[in-house]
């Protein structure tokens, strides 16, 4: 399997001398990092205020997560996008794909997971969740929206927190856990006219039931009431584990902080719902870019005036 690189004029920081990788390495690290800045731009920003060091595992981190969330995006049915998911499997279960050199994210992925003695489970649970992504199935329930967001996005920072953290458990898995609700959440309300568009409804049935409405209607009838409600109850629950990170983020070490700095573009997302000309099907959610930038900046300027005894509390820097 191959990966494209599109190149941009704009000249990107090497990873060529990075103390933590082999120099023969840096190519894939590299590419990591052009994937990320165009088509992820946040995290590309976010990864940015990662010590140095640490930061082409950080990217080859987030890369992964990107490719996973956009394979039903380049696919056409669901059998090629259990495919290209299988893959990622047998790879990171060691079952063997020669030399991974032409795949830089996989690449780069693997000498990560190696350098830092990351655990593969969660990458394969990742893998696996995203199955769902395939399907137009309903989400089932919140509870079952909570198990999925936590293996596509709670791993993601708590591997994150490792890497920064040198491979040691820097004791965050219950605050990872609450991110990656809140930032699922977050995801979910961005996406939404797009998945309606496609007949993807991640909206939980037992929030929609309680609003009078079922997948299927917010599908052929989004303008419905019912859809909206349910939208702003999703977007509470968010408000909710956001608090939660806040309550239970008290004595984060320094060094591991910046893995939980992209939740400071989560509030105005969330925030967008109580607009009253929102409409959730037709209004895109954005952050402009300079706006996310500030909000990235401020957030680690608040995070690095806060240390404390060389540990941070989220409640200092994540603000609504």
């Amino acid at each position: 399997m191959s990966l494209n690189v599109r190149r941009s004029a704009m000249p990107l920081p090497s990873f060529d001398k990075c103390p933590s990788f082999p120099s023969a390495m840096s190519d894939s690290f590299n590419q990591c990092q052009a994937i990320l800045r165009d088509r992820d731009p946040d995290r590309f920003a976010a990864s940015l205020y990662c010590d140095p060091a640490h930061r082409p595992g950080v990217m080859a981190l987030y890369a992964f997560h990107l490719e996973l969330a956009r394979v039903r995006e380049t696919v056409h049915d669901p059998m090629p996008g259990e495919i290209r998911l299988q893959w990622w499997r047998d790879l990171l279960d060691g079952a063997g794909h020669g030399d991974v050199r032409g795949h830089p994210v996989a690449d780069a992925l693997l000498m990560t997971i190696e350098r830092y003695r990351l655990p593969r489970a969660p990458l394969v649970a990742m893998t696996e969740a995203r199955i769902f992504d395939l399907y137009d199935d309903p989400m089932p329930e919140m509870n079952a929206f909570e198990g999925y967001a936590g293996e596509t996005h709670g791993a993601l920072f708590q591997l994150v927190a490792l890497v920064l953290n040198d491979g040691a458990d820097p004791g965050t898995g219950t605050l990872a856990g609450h991110a990656g609700v809140a930032e699922a959440i977050a995801a979910v309300v961005r996406a939404l006219p797009h998945h309606l568009r496609r007949g993807q409804v991640f909206l939980p049935t037992d929030v929609l039931v309680r609003h009078g409405t079922s997948a299927d209607r917010v599908v052929a009838q989004p303008e419905e009431t019912g859809t909206r409600a349910a939208v702003a109850e999703l977007a509470e629950h968010g408000r909710h584990h956001l608090q939660r990170c806040r309550e239970i983020g008290t004595h984060v070490p320094a060094a591991v902080a910046p893995a939980f700095l992209p939740l400071v573009l989560v509030p105005p997302v969330l925030r967008s719902v109580e607009r009253r000309s929102y409409e959730p099907w037709t209004s895109v959610v954005e952050t402009p870019r300079l706006s996310a930038l500030w909000r990235l900046w401020q957030g680690s300027r608040r995070m690095r005036a806060g240390v404390r005894s060389g540990t941070v509390a989220t409640a200092d820097w994540l603000k609504g």
